[in-house]
């Protein structure tokens, strides 16, 4: 049964996953330096350092809810990619010119680049699955774990060109990687992803389909309970996303990086996550697998429930490590190990979320409630550089106390709620 489950995976997952895995990188590894280099390069101030990265990494999800209406009514998907990747390139390379005036420019490049990428990628691998719900969670775990292979060697490479050369060399490898994902993406995209995403959905559609733009009584009920499950995921990417900010700092300034004569650079803690997923994701894969035949499977909503209790528990320990910093600095296995914790949590909220929009949504509306899904890092990204940005203001232990009260309350309405929303989306 195994192999058979194998064999139905498209072979279009491993090209995006490839395309993804570069954009990844490039994101990440621009991400890895962006709050070091406003504070060290343009002498920001740490909290408009942490306003601006909670800005820019909270539109980068924003804008991908305009590229999914775009591509769902005029453009297609494929077209949408593509221009999202040059637009990508063109803003990290306008960052490696390390300047100043130009530093905003570059930036807003890169969020209107999202916004064509981000949500249009996704929704081109759930077409691929077409009706196969059994096998998407599986599927978009996988992909998830081909991506963050970017994700784990972006602040590595980055991040030692960046200590060695400068950070706009740092900028300039981050592009790089981006133009090698487009090149292989503009190669192989016909010949492996066929059909799929190359005319705007709604014509497509119509083409086939004699119904008019309307929710069903039933769609309206799940969605509305999706979005229900959308509230608590903002709450999740708010503590997620201290990783660029917070969690940064207190590497810099309260661990000791010290492995004998070795300093380990800062945005080498970034990488533990991607290295993590790429562990931990074949085995939820198969987990989630194995569950689902068994009929034991956790249900969307509960494994949201899971991810904010372990966020939760992750940021107990940093509130630990927090208050045994105000002595000196603290052993970075601390850190090793909320990593974990959080990677953990966010294998039980992040793919399983894709799946669960590209099992909901109205074939018509894919690509834009993609883009609403999108939505919650748009608002968990400002709220993390909001409270990311009083690192050094508040005692650190109570700056993750306040984080750790926030998931672990959470999780616990959400609990509550689970009969509820269960009961519209079934055993989803």
């Amino acid at each position: 049964m195994q192999r058979e489950y194998v064999q139905k995976r498209p072979k279009g997952l491993y090209l995006l996953s490839f395309t993804e895995m570069w954009e990844r990188f490039s994101y990440y590894g621009m991400r890895a330096l962006l709050v070091l280099y406003m504070i060290q390069q343009l002498r920001f101030s740490t909290e408009k350092a942490g306003d601006v990265y909670g800005l820019y990494t909270g539109f980068v999800y924003l804008t991908p809810i305009i590229g999914g209406y775009l591509a769902d009514r005029y453009f297609g998907q494929r077209k949408c990619i593509t221009t999202g990747a040059i637009l990508m390139c063109i803003g990290l390379f306008m960052l490696a010119l390390n300047n100043s005036a130009m530093f905003f420019v570059a930036l807003t490049f890169m969020i209107i680049a999202n916004g064509f990428f981000k949500s249009n990628i996704s929704s081109v691998l759930g077409m691929l699955y077409g009706k196969d719900n059994a096998g998407k969670d599986a599927g978009f775990t996988i992909f998830y774990m081909g991506i963050n292979l970017g994700a784990l060697f972006s602040p590595l490479i980055c991040g030692t060109v960046a200590y060695k050369f400068g950070f706009n060399w740092g900028f300039a490898s981050a592009g790089i990687g981006m133009l090698i994902g487009l090149t292989v993406y503009k190669l192989l995209e016909n010949k492996l992803l066929g059909k799929n995403g190359l005319v705007p959905v709604k014509q497509a559609y119509h083409e086939n389909v004699k119904k008019p733009d309307k929710f069903t009584k039933r769609e309206k009920k799940r969605l509305l309970s999706l979005f229900v499950l959308m509230l608590f995921t903002i709450v999740f990417w708010t503590c997620y996303e201290q990783a660029g900010s917070s969690l940064t700092l207190f590497a810099e300034y309260s661990t000791n990086r010290h492995l004998g004569s070795f300093v380990i650079p800062t945005g080498y803690f970034q990488a533990l996550n991607p290295l993590y997923i790429i562990i931990l994701a074949p085995l939820f894969s198969m987990m989630w697998t194995a569950l689902h035949k068994r009929k034991a499977e956790p249900t969307s909503v509960e494994k949201f429930t899971i991810a904010l209790a372990l966020m939760g528990v992750a940021y107990v320990i940093m509130a630990l490590a927090g208050d045994f910093s105000e002595a000196g600095k603290v052993s970075m296995f601390w850190l090793v190990g909320v990593y974990f914790i959080m990677t953990v949590a966010e294998l039980c909220i992040s793919p399983i979320g894709l799946s669960l929009v590209s099992k909901l949504a109205p074939k018509q509306f894919v690509s834009v409630l993609m883009g609403t899904w999108f939505l919650t890092s748009f608002f968990g990204n400002i709220l993390a550089g909001f409270w990311g940005g009083k690192y050094g203001s508040i005692p650190t232990d109570i700056l993750f106390l306040v984080l750790a009260g926030l998931s672990l309350f959470s999780a616990m309405i959400l609990f509550l709620l689970i009969p509820l929303l269960k009961k519209n989306f079934g055993r989803i």
